[in-house]
């Protein structure tokens, strides 16, 4: 499975992209940023940060996109950008009818440390010893992306299995029912 993480942020939107499989060894394929600046106007930030996670979706070509879920912030700007630049992630996958989740930052942080309160250089330190990487990818916007691809990875296909298991389990159910009413 190939998934392109996405860190959603107004001046630097993480993208990182991430190989493997549970039980497998993961590779990392790139990490970076995607930069505006804050005296652009925000029609063309967002403009900017669209052409880049589409520069990346087309180079990738991911099976599944992870996109770190907003979060409530006190700053209400900042939470503002977040959730615009998100926007604009889940629209660019969706052109590609990619499957998309959305992961909140203490479920990414839990799945490559065990904690989901970790801080940045503990995610950094983590997303090294699983990739094999000699430093964690910079900047930490770059590192949070990869490790919402990993967390994806890791987590993602046991959720798909187990949607997919309740649904051949009603299709069952159901079948048993109209074969009870014969």
């Amino acid at each position: 499975m190939r998934v392109v993480g996405i860190d959603p942020g107004l001046t630097r939107c993480g993208v990182g992209a991430v190989e493997g499989a549970i039980g497998k060894p993961l590779r990392l394929l790139g990490a970076d940023t995607v930069r505006t600046t804050a005296d652009t106007d925000l029609p063309q930030r967002l403009v900017q940060i669209e052409r880049g996670i589409d520069a990346w979706l087309d180079e990738h070509r991911p099976d599944a996109v992870a996109v770190e879920r907003v979060f409530a912030q006190h700053n209400v700007s900042t939470v503002m950008g977040t959730a615009q630049a998100s926007g604009v992630a889940l629209v660019c996958a969706a052109r590609r009818n990619l499957p998309v989740a959305l992961h909140t930052p203490s479920e990414a942080k839990a799945a490559v440390t065990g904690s989901g309160r970790a801080d940045k250089q503990q995610v950094g330190t983590m997303v090294v010893r699983i990739l094999g990487l000699d430093a964690p990818p910079r900047p930490a916007d770059a590192a949070d992306a990869v490790a919402l691809a990993i967390c994806h990875i890791w987590r993602g296909g046991a959720k798909a299995r187990v949607a997919q298991a309740q649904q051949d389990f009603a299709r069952k159910v159901e079948l048993a029912r109209q074969a009870h009413r014969r």
